[in-house]
């Protein structure tokens, strides 16, 4: 029958050298006082400690004792014939006890193992009063205080054991259902993006060329009789066809911003710069510094939406007379900065607006979406404003490690 101790961790490991270390240097010395003539007979000293000592080296030897519960108990056992016979020939043998006590503890559990300890601490209480020809209670002492400590200290050590079992299960099973749980918002995600795809998919790609299928149909009954009728079919056709595609295109454009279709991230930022110079009349200056590595298509996507947006805000809302964008390529991060010299606002009370549902205080939900984006690919995001003092708009996202670099010169 399996045992139930605990596994073997290092600190138990160390724990059972000493232990073998300590059974070692008591026989040791029971043995080297028994050959100085201090106590016992050297004859049967040395014959008793031999004996004790090769039945407890060839406890570890013996696999059956690690795994079974009687195995464990026949060599306890055998182990205790032999101590008893040290016992006999020395009153220093008494101190094999304390040993013993762990070895009892460990391997019969916490119901018998207990029982046999009191058993071994009045065996070794007994036999130290018997050669000292009288039971004192300095004599007890000894033993039973050992078999108390022994106790505590193994039944302390297996409860703390438990417990860290209990706990490590217990966190196991926490990662297990955030796993679950992370796993049923992607799906959900995905799910919600699917469905909204397909339904913009049905009311307009999917429409037009059923319509584009009922003109061909028409146009191929007109002919070869009505050709004039079946011409007519046909370019309705194709004007159809002409919609579906700028159509697919605007999908495409959903996921993909025109500006990066065929430009890098800084000339994207260079030409939204300058339109929104053009269109506002506000000076905006991007600035570009570090080595320029190619970022994720999603990490450029939010940087670019994040400046539009707050070029956007500072347009409307600042009342600035100058702005600047700075792009920040650094080891394994790119930052961006929006800094304008408008009229400020109270980051603070705009949260508590946002909170109350009540937007971010711009007119729209533009704050709120750009920490959004932020967060989520893993960076952050932070607004620096006072009335009066301009507004610093800072977003950190970090590079993938497998991104690239190319360097690039200041803009």
């Amino acid at each position: 029958m399996a045992t139930d101790r605990p596994r073997t961790t290092p600190v138990a490991r160390v724990l059972r050298v000493c232990l073998h270390l300590l059974v070692a240097g008591l026989l040791a010395l029971a043995v080297v006082r028994a050959l100085a003539g201090r106590d016992g007979d050297r004859a049967a000293v040395t014959a008793a400690a031999t004996a004790m000592a090769a039945v407890y080296t060839a406890g570890p030897l013996i696999g059956a004792v690690g795994r079974s519960r009687r195995a464990a108990a026949l060599w306890l056992a055998l182990l205790g014939v032999t101590w008893a016979g040290v016992l006999v020939a020395t009153q220093d043998g008494v101190w094999l006890a304390f040993p013993l006590y762990f070895l009892e503890l460990h391997l019969l559990g916490r119901r018998s193992g207990p029982v046999v300890v009191a058993l071994t601490a009045v065996g070794a209480v007994a036999a130290y009063s018997a050669h000292q020809h009288t039971l004192s209670v300095a004599a007890a002492i000894g033993p039973l205080l050992g078999a108390a400590v022994a106790t505590a200290t193994v039944l302390g050590y297996q409860a703390l054991y438990r417990e860290s079992e209990e706990r490590s299960r217990l966190i196991d099973e926490l990662t297990a259902a955030r796993a679950d749980l992370a796993a049923a918002h992607h799906a959900a995600g995905v799910l919600a993006e699917r469905e909204r795809l397909a339904r913009e998919i049905h009311d307009t790609l999917a429409q037009s060329l059923t319509s584009i299928q009922l003109l061909l149909r028409a146009a191929q009954r007109a002919l070869p009789e009505r050709t004039e009728a079946a011409g007519e079919y046909v370019e309705q056709a194709r004007q159809a066809a002409q919609d579906n595609l700028d159509e697919a295109r605007r999908f495409v454009r959903a996921l993909t911003p025109p500006a990066l279709e065929s430009d890098t991230l800084p000339v994207a930022l260079e030409r939204l710069c300058a339109t929104t110079t053009v269109r506002s009349g506000l000076p905006v200056r991007l600035r570009v510094s570090g080595e320029r590595v190619p970022l994720p298509v999603p990490h450029e996507v939010a940087l670019l939406r994040i400046a539009q947006s707050a070029l956007g805000n500072t347009v409307r809302h600042a009342g600035a007379g100058h702005a600047e964008v700075t792009l920040s390529f650094m080891a394994g991060e790119v930052a961006l900065d929006v800094v304008d010299d408008g009229a400020g606002f109270d980051p603070e009370a705009v949260r508590t607006r946002t909170a109350a549902g009540g937007g971010d205080g711009t007119g729209g939900y533009g704050l709120p979406s750009m920490r959004a984006r932020a967060r989520a690919l893993g960076g952050s995001f932070a607004v620096e404003s006072a009335p009066g003092e301009g507004t610093a708009l800072a977003v950190l996202l970090p590079v993938p490690a497998e991104a690239g670099g190319a360097a690039g010169e200041e803009s």
